[in-house]
């Protein structure tokens, strides 16, 4: 008799990872990727992120695209950018309180992403599940969230050409971004090159930063 009853828990037990596993899918079964592009870049989708994009949509449903409205012009005045990306976040948090969001943002984009970060708090900041940041140049020296395109740290310890203007990754953004910097990329890394070179150019056709950013925005909304 006592074997009979224990079955039903055994079975219990055996599905429980599994159930676990459905319920935190469950958690971004909806979800935009606000994709931010780089200076000169036409209005629409950034070139540095529509490889990574396309895989992210066929691995994790129901997502969307949307491509922040702003100049990326090459005065280098993204505050309009800043403005829609928080503008975005709230307006789809009213009619969907449980929408999830990741930032991605190339160069200027980048950096109007890194701006807005300290005006999405509370049900904002929870929304957001995760920023991918490429030729940033507000990458900051010695973050933790600081990688090169094959996730190591060799431009951990460098910082952007915009650096030193006050604006940096907030502490509390650190564990869930990634501010991914090539080698020699002398928007974000001034220790190895200087301005817009071939490094800067690279992200949208390099394999590794595809792939890591396929890796980590995925593991972010189903977390």
């Amino acid at each position: 008799m006592r074997s009979t009853l224990l079955l039903p828990i055994i079975a219990a037990t055996a599905y429980a990872a599994p159930v676990e596993d459905i319920l935190k899918r469950a958690g971004c079964s909806s979800y935009t990727i606000i994709n931010t592009r780089g200076t000169g870049e036409a209005q629409g989708p950034s070139a540095g992120f529509r490889t990574m994009n396309s895989a992210i949509q066929s691995q994790v449903p129901g997502g969307k695209i949307y491509n922040t409205v702003y100049a990326a012009g090459a005065d280098q005045n993204s505050a309009a950018g800043t403005a829609d990306i928080v503008r975005e976040v709230k307006a789809e948090l009213q009619s969907n309180p449980a929408q999830c969001f990741i930032l991605e943002g190339y160069s200027q984009g980048a950096a109007a992403t890194v701006n807005a970060m300290p005006q999405l708090t509370g049900a904002s900041f929870d929304a957001v599940k995760g920023v991918f940041l490429i030729g940033d140049p507000e990458h900051k020296s010695g973050l933790a969230c600081n990688v090169d395109n094959n996730g190591g740290t060799t431009t951990k310890n460098v910082n952007g050409l915009s650096a030193f203007g006050g604006n940096s990754i907030p502490t509390a953004w650190i564990s869930k971004t990634k501010d991914v910097c090539i080698y020699g990329d002398g928007v974000c890394d001034t220790t190895h090159g200087y301005g817009i070179n071939a490094q800067h150019l690279q992200y949208p056709n390099d394999a590794p930063t595809q792939k890591l950013g396929q890796t980590f925005v995925v593991q972010q909304l189903t977390a």
